[in-house]
């Protein structure tokens, strides 16, 4: 009886003792993991010291409000969409890429943002696209956008040029003051008509090519 005792002792200490090397060596692998598929609902890109540099997530998992990434809270206006946000050397959020789109009561709504921030505040560059109904009609805009930044917030950002397709269906370049306002636009209209216009500081247009 004590030598199956001692026996049956000795051979679960060695598989316990077996299992946790198998173990050790399966988690210390240097090969990749190769995954045909893989559902995952956020993924957290990360450096060896844990600073987070992207994070990729669905809308339920969007960081905002309480969420603290980095040590840092992040937006909490901000609206939760399904895409990715970047961070820079020191944790802060630096841009992101973002999309939706759904019905809804006036025909749909849909919209892509790729975005740029300046050092510690909001972006700077901005590829945007807006597709909405209203009024049973549709509204399409693309456009690469270049802000000034006034404050960390985009409450202080100010649009100062814009390359692309407005709702009223121009396609052009806008430039625009240091206070929002229209200056010159150079563009081809609805009607595939080019023209070139420059506006004063209270919006009307001083100059215009061809002349009217």
């Amino acid at each position: 009886m004590n030598r199956e005792l001692t026996f049956l002792r000795t051979f679960a200490v060695a598989t316990v003792i077996g299992m946790l090397a198998f173990t050790s060596l399966a988690f210390k692998s240097t090969k990749n993991q190769k995954f045909s598929e893989i559902d995952v609902e956020r993924i957290n890109i990360i450096e060896k010291d844990g600073t987070v540099k992207m994070i990729i997530t669905n809308v339920d998992r969007f960081p905002n409000g309480k969420d603290l990434i980095n040590g840092k809270p992040t937006n909490e206006s901000r609206k939760k969409r399904s895409g990715m946000l970047f961070f820079n050397e020191d944790g802060i959020e630096c841009g992101g890429f973002i999309y939706d789109g759904q019905k809804n009561e006036n025909g749909h709504s849909a919209g892509l943002s790729l975005t740029y921030d300046q050092y510690d505040g909001d972006q700077v560059m901005q590829l945007i696209t807006q597709d909405y109904m209203k009024d049973d009609k549709r509204y399409v805009t693309s456009n690469l956008v270049f802000n000034d930044q006034t404050g960390k917030t985009s409450a202080q950002m100010v649009p100062r040029m814009m390359l692309g397709k407005t709702g009223a269906g121009s396609n052009g370049l806008f430039i625009l003051a240091d206070d929002g306002s229209p200056r010159a636009m150079f563009y081809v209209d609805k009607d595939n008509n080019a023209k070139l216009d420059f506006y004063d500081d209270k919006g009307t247009v001083i100059s215009s090519f061809p002349e009217k």
